[in-house]
């Protein structure tokens, strides 16, 4: 995709199409601040860059029907997000629906040519299915501070060999497209915003929790990234005073406590303890335990397993209160790997935030999980790349 809309007004109807799908001139001008004559005007440009095209007849409203238009169908979007175990990549077409979508194990600490080498053979068998011929733009997630402008990776503590890397820069190299590069979690909340359950909110925080926990902050609508990309960094707000060491450096952080890390962790040590018989079994049979292991514990009954998903989404959940008490969101969405916990994790969190924040900012303050899961993030790729894309060059 060469074309860029000229000007604001190109810019705010490329977004409604993208947003609202197939629509007709009458119906974009009860929308946007623009005579007859001047909204015509700018169709027919968006028309001749081939960005929009025509649709056929809108339904009558009385007199001279009116015409639809739409993107242009033939438009490919890739979505990329990158976790610390795991990367899903999708091909959206302009108003972002899913047309493909792929996930596979990975690790991130192997480096971002190892991961990107992965990424870009993910890209090419989505390709090779039919679904695109070329990408007019790519969105990338990565678990880690991000310097937004530039699309480069910022001293993230779980992505060792990534500080500095110019992810934005290589990867439009290779694909032949522009590329944008965010934070995860400001992807995750940038999907749930789009097509999952912040659709109908402007003020809300949507909190990741993985291998690590970060929030996505959106403030009026928009991505709230701090002035240096870090805003939302949750998972090392302090939680316990010289407490735990975590993989930033410093001790007590929130993620040493809980995330998907920290509770493997602890459920290995209770195993091993013999404080639970169900993990215990699952540890001699894989070796190991995850989050689902976990889960799958507290599923079956485990006491223990219970307790440590209730002693997370406490730590959680004091945490988050302070942000609520902070910033009095519209919504709290949880996110991300270890929701696979459910609703007792919910549970607690939701206990410790109406316990601590005052009533004026939880008396009406839904906290509920994602809709979309680990689409969330692929969909808040492709609607970042849109973003810029539609935005006059």
């Amino acid at each position: 995709m060469t074309a860029r809309p000229a000007n604001a007004h190109q810019a705010r109807l490329l977004r409604l199409l993208r947003d609202g799908g197939p629509n007709s001139r009458a119906q974009l001008g009860d929308q946007v601040d623009l005579s007859r004559s001047k909204l015509a005007v700018e169709v027919d440009r968006l028309l001749e860059t081939g960005l929009v095209v025509a649709d056929g007849l809108a339904a009558s409203r009385g007199g001279r029907r009116s015409h639809n238009v739409r993107l242009n169908p033939q438009l490919r979007f890739l979505g990329v997000d990158i976790g610390a175990t795991s990367v899903d990549v999708a091909v959206t077409n302009a108003e972002l629906e899913t047309l493909g979508h792929l996930n596979q194990p990975l690790d991130v600490r192997e480096g971002p040519v190892v991961v990107f080498e992965q990424v870009l053979a993910m890209a090419a068998k989505l390709k090779a299915t039919g679904l695109a011929e070329g990408f007019d733009g790519a969105g990338i997630g990565v678990p880690g501070p991000v310097r937004f402008p530039e699309g480069v990776p910022v001293a993230p503590p779980i992505m060792p060999g990534w500080d500095g890397f110019p992810v934005r820069e290589a990867l439009s190299q290779e694909l032949g497209c522009p590329v944008m590069v965010d934070n995860d979690v400001n992807l995750m909340a940038m999907g749930e915003q789009h097509a999952g359950v912040a659709r109908t909110v402007a003020d809300f925080l949507c909190v990741k929790i993985g291998t690590g926990i970060g929030c996505g902050i959106v403030v009026g609508g928009q991505v709230y990234r701090g002035t240096t990309g870090s805003a939302g960094d949750i998972g090392h707000i302090q939680a316990v005073p010289d407490g735990r060491p975590c993989a930033c450096g410093n001790r007590g952080c929130l993620e040493a406590y809980f995330s998907g890390a920290a509770l493997a962790r602890d459920a290995v040590e209770a195993a091993q303890q013999g404080l639970s018989a169900e993990l215990a079994a699952r540890l001699e049979t894989n070796g190991g335990l995850t989050a689902v292991d976990v889960a799958a514990a507290a599923a079956a009954g485990d006491a223990t397993a219970l307790d440590l998903i209730r002693e997370g989404g406490d730590r959680v959940g004091q945490v988050i209160a302070g942000l609520v008490s902070f910033f009095n969101p519209g919504l709290v969405v949880i996110g991300g790997g270890v929701t696979g916990l459910g609703h007792t994790l919910l549970a607690a969190i939701r206990t410790q935030v109406y316990r601590q924040s005052l009533p004026l900012a939880t008396g009406n303050l839904p906290i509920v999980l994602g809709e979309l899961g680990p689409t969330a993030g692929v969909i808040g790729a492709a609607r970042l790349i849109s973003d810029h894309l539609f935005s006059p060059a």
